[in-house]
């Protein structure tokens, strides 16, 4: 089954030190904090999703999934006082476009993934001195969306699902 990459970039906005690398102590600190953010992240995203999917099958899940994710990740942020970027290289909401080091991080977690070693997460200072928590997230091409939920809207779920295949072109 084909999987799309997303990237999870979350910019940690704390005090960090003048010095242009992090200690082994500060990258395992941001590792922690940065997955728990993650794992927060993704259930408020995820159960949202499912919620629509319960609530409106894929005529509400697709819409969601192509602009309604934005405003959540911002809430997400303002509740952790960090930003949470959510990017990929293929991307279905053009805003969350990758910024150029974030296409290098992409393309090796890419490069990983086709080599089948394990993601780590990765923690690094940008220019400025603030922490970034890199983490990638697979996630398996939604095929469910594909499968009607009721045989009287399959049509309609083609349709919906037509609009939004971008998002999973290889």
């Amino acid at each position: 089954m084909k999987k799309n990459i997303f990237l999870l970039l979350m910019a940690i906005l704390v005090l960090s030190s003048c010095s242009k690398s992090l200690s082994k102590k500060e990258v395992e600190q941001y590792t922690i904090k940065g997955k728990d953010i993650a794992m927060a992240t993704q259930k408020k995203l995820g159960g949202t999703l499912v919620e629509k999917m319960k609530n409106g099958g894929v005529k509400e899940a697709v819409p969601f999934c192509n602009a309604k994710a934005i405003p959540l990740t911002k809430e997400m942020s303002e509740k952790f006082n960090v930003s949470i970027k959510r990017t990929s290289h293929r991307l279905r909401n053009p805003d969350n476009k990758p910024t150029d080091e974030e296409v290098l991080i992409i393309d090796k977690f890419s490069k990983e993934l086709k080599n089948k070693k394990a993601l780590m997460p990765i923690v690094e200072l940008d220019k400025e001195g603030k922490p970034h928590f890199y983490a990638p997230i697979i996630i398996k091409k939604c095929e469910h969306l594909r499968k009607p939920q009721r045989k009287n809207n399959t049509q309609q779920n083609s349709s919906i699902f037509e609009r939004s295949k971008n998002a999973f072109a290889e």
